[in-house]
């Protein structure tokens, strides 16, 4: 936000303005178009996370492809490159957890069923994917959201729909709200929280915002790096999706071994 040599997508930028209600200091490329960065040229690609979302591409002086991402849910637009440097959020493959698909028949049954529910959603991310989904379910009616979800929605999505704050409806509306805030709604609202995670009092749908493993290796498969380096999230995913990459004849390292693998070459 301070640094005026920061880069994000238009997109972003606005989020984090909405977001830490400060101006946010460096440059903005609009996603699917290129940025000068010290006389190199930079290319956004989306890859889905949340809306401005963006991995960024560029070649150095020796000719090298690099591509580097953030979380990614849909990497069908990233281009193929020789050095891929991306997340590992569900890069586990032995854990049940990091398999899945998004639960949209769940999302479509709680839609049909109730005609008073709300949702939990982030106010960032997950609450402009409701909206999306709730527009795509065929509903056209108001939708209301708690203050912050809805601005960032009215100025991120387009077609949104209309939008209205909490209890303006009077109760005859769709509802979305910080998972954490549905206790705060009238008993007779259906709710239901959009996560992977089972640790919420109210029933879950799972809608995520990542790539699962499965997901993650068909990324990796098709961007055909010559190495892949794995940076995210803290702990041993980075590592484990690494390890599952070579073992798949992928070359692939955490950028945590980086230092031990340099250490060794110079001894």
């Amino acid at each position: 936000m301070l640094s005026d040599h920061a880069v994000c997508s238009d997109k972003t930028a606005v989020a984090l303005q909405i977001r830490h209600d400060r101006e946010y200091s460096g440059s903005t490329v609009i996603v699917g178009e290129s940025i000068d960065i010290n006389g190199v040229t930079v290319t956004a690609y989306p890859t889905g996370h949340t809306v401005g979302s963006t991995a960024f591409y560029w070649e150095n002086e020796v000719g090298t492809r690099i591509l580097v991402t953030g979380d990614v849910k849909d990497a069908s637009q990233l281009p193929k490159c020789d050095v891929l440097i991306t997340e590992a959020n569900y890069g586990d493959h032995a854990d049940s957890t990091c398999h899945f698909e998004d639960d949209i028949a769940g999302f479509n049954n709680a839609m049909e069923i109730d005609s008073s529910i709300a949702f939990g959603a982030y106010a960032f991310g997950k609450a402009q994917r409701a909206v999306e989904l709730m527009r795509e379910y065929g509903y056209n009616g108001a939708i209301e959201m708690e203050d912050k979800s809805r601005i960032l929605t009215q100025q991120l999505l387009e077609n949104c729909g209309e939008l209205i704050g909490l209890g303006e409806s009077g109760g005859e509306s769709m509802c979305i709200v910080p998972p954490w805030d549905l206790g705060k709604l009238p008993r007779e609202i259906a709710k239901y929280v959009l996560t992977g995670r089972d640790d919420y009092y109210y029933p879950s749908i799972n809608i995520s915002d990542h790539l699962d493993a499965t997901g993650l290796v068909k990324m990796v498969e098709d961007i055909d790096p010559e190495v892949a380096i794995i940076y995210h999230p803290n702990g041993d995913r980075p590592t484990k999706f690494a390890e599952h990459l070579n073992s798949i004849g992928i070359e692939s390292i955490s950028i945590d071994n980086i230092k031990n693998v340099l250490s060794n070459e110079f001894i």
